[in-house]
Parts: C-alpha cells; sequence; structure tokens
C-alpha cells in the first residue's frame, strides 16, 4: 500500500530562549558569504540585494494603485518594474506593526539562505528610517487561493493532474524547510494564500515572516507566541505554544484538503457543522463509500478515483489530532510525486462518477459516443 512507509516519531519538548533580531543582522546577513560546505542547495544562493525607496517607488510608479496584487497580515504587495526590465513583487511593510519588523528581518534572513524551486525567491530588500520593503520574484499567476476561491470568469478551472502537482510541489518545498536546510525551519504559515504560483502552476512557498527556527539535537520542540492563520494551526499549537514540526504537517494537510475539496479552512458562510474543513471531513474520512462528497463539484468528476482515495488518506493522516500520528513530509513528498505522476485526461470522467456529474455531461452507452474511461470492467481494476 502507497501509505505503508509513513512513519511516526515521538516528541520531546524543550522552551527556547527569545532571540532580539535587528537591522544590523539583515545587513550583516545580506553581507555575509555563505558558509563553506552549504547542505543541499545553499552553496549557488544568491545574496539579497539593497535598494533605495526611490528605486522602489520608481518601479511601482510610486505604488500606484493598478499595481497593488494584495495585502497580507504585514503589509501590501506591489507589482514592480526594475531599471533593468525584470518585473518583480514588492512587499511594503505596514509602518504602525511592531510585528511588521520582526517579520521582515526573519524574512530577509530566512530566503538570503535557501535557494530551492519551491520557495520564492528574495532579489533584495530596502531599510530606510521607518520603511521597510521586500523584493520578490514576481509569480505571473498569483496564489492557489485566487485559484481556488476567486471569481469564476477570472480564473481557469484547475484539473485534478495540476491540483497534484501543486500539492507535491508545495511538499517539496516544506521538505526542504524541515530536512534540508543548516538549521530546519518550522515554517508556521503554510496556507493557500502563501502558495504562489508560476508558469504552468509551479508552486512556491512564500510569506516566511512568522518562520521559527526549529529544535536541533534532543530538542524536537519550541515554545512560542501563538502566530498563523485560523483554520490552520495544529490543535497542539494553537492551545499550548508548543511549535514543532508537526505542527506545519497539520498545516499541509488542511491545504491539501482544500485543493481536493475546493473548501476554504474557515468558511463562516457555511453552516456550524461545515464551516470548518477539518471538523467536516473527519466522520467522511471514516467511511470510504462517502470519499466522492469530498471532491470538489468544479472537478464535476473528473478525477481518478484510486487517486482520490489515496490523496484523502494523506489529508487525513496529517490532520490527526496527535502530532505523532501525522506523517513526515518525506513520506508526504513520496506519496504526492507519486500521485502528481499518474496523469488523469482533465476531459474523462471516472466511471464511477457517471451518476454524480450533470447529465448533459456523461458519456453515452448507445455505439454513438465512447464512454472516456471504459467499462464496467475497468471500473472493477481501479477500485482493485
Amino acid at each position: 500500500m502507497l501509505f505503508s512507509c509513513l512513519k511516526v516519531v515521538r516528541l520531546k519538548f524543550v522552551k527556547e530562549d527569545p532571540k532580539v533580531v535587528n537591522q544590523s543582522a539583515v545587513e550583516n546577513s545580506a553581507r555575509e558569504p555563505p558558509s563553506k560546505s552549504p547542505p543541499n542547495g545553499e552553496a549557488n544562493t544568491p545574496q539579497a540585494r539593497t535598494f533605495s525607496l526611490v528605486k522602489l517607488a520608481a518601479a511601482t510608479q510610486n505604488f500606484k494603485l493598478e499595481n497593488f496584487l494584495g495585502e497580507g497580515g504585514f503589509g501590501k504587495v506591489y507589482k514592480g518594474r526594475l531599471p533593468d526590465g525584470e518585473i518583480v513583487a514588492v512587499k511594503q511593510l505596514d509602518r504602525n506593526g511592531c510585528q511588521g519588523i520582526r517579520e521582515f528581518v526573519v524574512e530577509v534572513l530566512t530566503l538570503s539562505m535557501v535557494n530551492h524551486p519551491n520557495l520564492v525567491k528574495l532579489i533584495g530588500y530596502c531599510a530606510e528610517g521607518d520603511q521597510r520593503l521586500l523584493v520578490y520574484e514576481y509569480m505571473p499567476l498569483g496564489s492557489l487561493e485566487d485559484h481556488l476561491y476567486g471569481p469564476r470568469p477570472s480564473r481557469k478551472r484547475l484539473d485534478w493532474n495540476t491540483r497534484m502537482k501543486i500539492a507535491a510541489g508545495a511538499a517539496q518545498g516544506l521538505e526542504y524547510l524541515h530536512d534540508k536546510m543548516k538549521t530546519p525551519v518550522i515554517y508556521r504559515d503554510l496556507k493557500c494564500s502563501n502558495i504562489l504560483l508560476g508558469e504552468g502552476f509551479h508552486p512556491k512557498l512564500s510569506d516566511f515572516g512568522l518562520a521559527k527556527a526549529g529544535p536541533s539535537g534532543d530538542q524536537t520542540h519550541v515554545s512560542t507566541r501563538v502566530m498563523g492563520t485560523y483554520g490552520y494551526c495544529a490543535p497542539e499549537y494553537a492551545m499550548t505554544g508548543q511549535l514543532t514540526f508537526k505542527s506545519d504537517i497539520y498545516s499541509f494537510g488542511v491545504v491539501l484538503l482544500e485543493i481536493i475539496t475546493g473548501r476554504r479552512a474557515i468558511d463562516n458562510i457555511r453552516s456550524d457543522t461545515e464551516s470548518n474543513l477539518v471538523a467536516w471531513a473527519r466522520p467522511l474520512f471514516k467511511d470510504r463509500k462517502k470519499f466522492h462528497q469530498m471532491a470538489d463539484p468544479v472537478l464535476e468528476g473528473r478525477y481518478p478515483v484510486r487517486g482520490l482515495y489515496q490523496a484523502l488518506a494523506i489529508a487525513a493522516m496529517c490532520v490527526q489530532e496527535q502530532p505523532n500520528m501525522r506523517p513526515l513530509v518525506a513520506d508526504v513528498v513520496t506519496a504526492l510525486s507519486y500521485l502528481a505522476t499518474q496523469t488523469q485526461d482533465p476531459n474523462a470522467y471516472s466511471p464511477q462518477n457517471l451518476g454524480r456529474i450533470p447529465t448533459s455531461s456523461r458519456c453515452k452507452r448507445d455505439g454513438k459516443q465512447k464512454c472516456p474511461n471504459g467499462d464496467d470492467n475497468e471500473r472493477g481494476k481501479l477500485l482493485a
């Protein structure tokens, strides 16, 4: 079975000492060369450039409304064009938010140390007076949140193949943070709006202002003030402030559920029994016959049944209430990378789903039109 390799680790706890970060740390981090033996991709990490406020104001046409891309917890993001023609995204941190200064420093320090195809690239930063700005590579397709929940006319339907590709890529970015950096990092803010999409829907994790250095040695726990987004926070972290790598795994499970179901992590428009995605999904996880009820209706039955079952099994394990029951990120990557290679004709319906799709879309069985995925014998093979 695909998921038999998923492992369990027991957690130990230790409190971290608070650290004070300041602008000089940012300046020093930009000047220091990478270590001689950095792990897995850090050797070629480009150094963050410094930009003047005047240059970034010019790049964004003085932060013109037409260049506004979105707003997060710590500031607004604008599209800009540098003098050499490079298109960038410029995040202007809120000058009135004390947390924004810490977020700025943490993000510069974190992204200055990483170089991975599934992590957004930091091009540079500006620190002038009370102004703090970050300059990233521009991601032309926006965020995963835009494509799952944005206005229908402005977005293309994400087919099953694309969804699994995005999930696998996001997992690979998280694996790099957890397992392949010299100092492992707990992301702490994994959500659909922080997964940005490039050409071909290539996913990259972004917004590392809440990132924390992970525990080392025998220390597998850090105590910290609870931060993050409601609906994505692991329950044990939300209740105790005890942060572990498995906290990120829970958040990833919520994101994977959103990808599969097309439902928001928290949706107050829905009834009380359906407003919390994980709470809604838990009873359905117990009955495989109800798995099809969890597929995004936008897919209209266009997904491989076995692939749906396997993706939901991964999500169910990630959102286990007990942290030590959640899988390691490496095992999540293995499972999702496999699913991402199992391509499905985006216009084909699975035979099991024919009764759940619009009548106008069903294949005819009178010989005039061939069913896209075969006959009832094929149905048996898929469920085997």
